[in-house]
């Protein structure tokens, strides 16, 4: 019987990668993002239907879930993997940037399970949550994406305990640097040389690991199937896998 899984955030650079892993394995994918993305037509197969929506918005998931729920009458896991973040200092950040970073980061992924609960209960599903690092260890200018991700962590672990009665698992993976156009974006936070170029900000980054090198969005969508897949990971529930080549358990000092 063919399993089935939703992916939120579906037209980023992790995003893409699960849905390949997925697919890959033959799994059905609904794919969620607020807006197209042309570039990843590649994506697009018998296995894969693309929904535009917003999922912050109660009124478009319920026409979501109506939509999958047509299609496929349960869902096997459901990954939680759309995000936001805008990096500035907390005092020049208004309100409105702090509510669109904490409705995507956090607020969806609850709303979603509470959508597609019945779903999952059917099939004794799973949920994998995609936290950060900056749940555990983070960065100046960065405040409120890091309170969002220590949040969903923390939301993760409660969930697992709420949900478990009904069979249904809740994991989270916490990617330290990937190279994405959102790690990209930020690369120039923390630099003192503006005038440093992207890939070597980026070579700079990598050798401060102790793997020495950033990872791939590929070795982030592994962990997510590890995780989703009762037949890889069915004792596991409550966690937070860390996949950061090693950063987080380098002492700053050294």
């Amino acid at each position: 019987m063919k399993k089935a899984v939703l992916i939120t955030g579906c037209n980023g650079g992790i995003g893409v990668a699960i849905c390949k892993e997925f697919l890959s394995k033959n799994w059905v994918v609904f794919g969620v993002d607020i807006s197209n993305d042309t570039r990843n037509e590649n994506l697009h197969s018998d296995g894969y239907q693309f929904f535009e929506i917003d999922i912050t918005k109660g009124a478009q998931l319920n026409n979501l879930a109506s939509q999958v729920i047509e299609k496929f009458g349960y869902l096997n896991a459901l990954v939680n993997n759309a995000a936001v973040q805008i990096c500035k200092p907390f005092n020049e950040m208004d309100e409105d940037e702090w509510d669109a970073i904490m409705d995507v980061n956090l607020k969806a992924p609850f709303m979603l399970l509470k959508q597609f609960y019945p779903q999952l209960k059917l099939a004794q599903g799973s949920v994998v949550n995609i936290s950060s690092v900056h749940a555990i260890a983070t960065s100046k200018d960065i405040a409120a994406y890091a309170a969002s991700k220590g949040g969903l962590s923390t939301l993760t672990r409660a969930l697992a305990l709420e949900s478990a009665k009904d069979g249904i698992r809740v994991n989270a993976v916490q990617p330290g640097a990937i190279d994405t156009q959102m790690l990209r974006e930020g690369l120039n936070r923390n630099s003192t040389h503006q005038t440093t170029s992207e890939e070597e900000l980026l070579k700079d980054l990598g050798v401060k690991h102790p793997i020495s090198r950033v990872g791939k969005p590929n070795e982030i969508a592994k962990a997510v199937y590890f995780l989703a897949d009762n037949e890889e990971s069915s004792f596991i529930t409550g966690q937070c896998l860390t996949v950061d080549g090693g950063a987080t358990i380098k002492l700053s000092t050294e």
